[in-house]
């Protein structure tokens, strides 16, 4: 195999529990890159509107420490559907596409995770957040925070992209057998 597949195996966490270590590391420091990111563009963003979603008051920290938490569970979340067998199937399977063909399953595997920060910023801050500010009446700063903004669309890129690297470089995908739909 390549040297990718022996620096993740050297390197990487592995095991059936392996992913839960992955995807919430992953996620923290993809939220955390992203938090960067909103505090040098807007920092009430992370300071105020964050909290304040929850209801509660922008104190120290706690706008970094929810946002941390969000990032940690939906970590996990693209953790367990990666390696799910459909999904990983289809990321680690052999194409002979002129695109696809020269890259690895870890360029794979951080491509999947921009995607999942594409599929995240389109029903959260899109299709979730409207909802839940109209139910807890929809004033302050949550009426205000930037759903559709290209900032948000930017961060949310970032840190799926940030998920999927880390992701990538600490779980050792390889050993595990699968199903590879995409295979004759």
């Amino acid at each position: 195999m390549s040297t990718e597949t022996d620096n993740a195996t050297a390197f990487g966490i592995s095991g059936a529990s392996g992913w839960l270590v992955g995807g919430a590391l992953g996620g923290a420091i993809g939220a955390a890159a992203f938090g960067v990111l909103m505090w040098v563009l807007d920092p009430a963003i992370v300071e105020v509107a964050i909290p304040s979603i929850y209801g509660l008051e922008p104190v120290g920290l706690v706008g970094w420490g929810v946002h941390v938490v969000h990032g940690i569970g939906l970590g996990l979340v693209f953790g367990l559907l990666v390696t799910r067998d459909p999904i990983l199937g289809i990321l680690l399977t052999d194409v002979e596409t002129d695109a696809v063909s020269g890259v690895g399953a870890m360029a794979r595997i951080v491509g999947a995770g921009f995607v999942f920060g594409l599929a995240v910023w389109a029903i959260l801050p899109l299709l979730v957040l409207p909802v839940w500010a109209d139910v807890a009446g929809g004033g302050g700063a949550v009426g205000e925070f930037p759903t559709a903004a290209i900032e948000s669309l930017l961060g949310h890129l970032l840190f799926g992209t940030v998920l999927g690297a880390v992701f990538a470089a600490t779980v050792d995908l390889h050993g595990r057998s699968t199903d590879r739909p995409l295979e004759d």
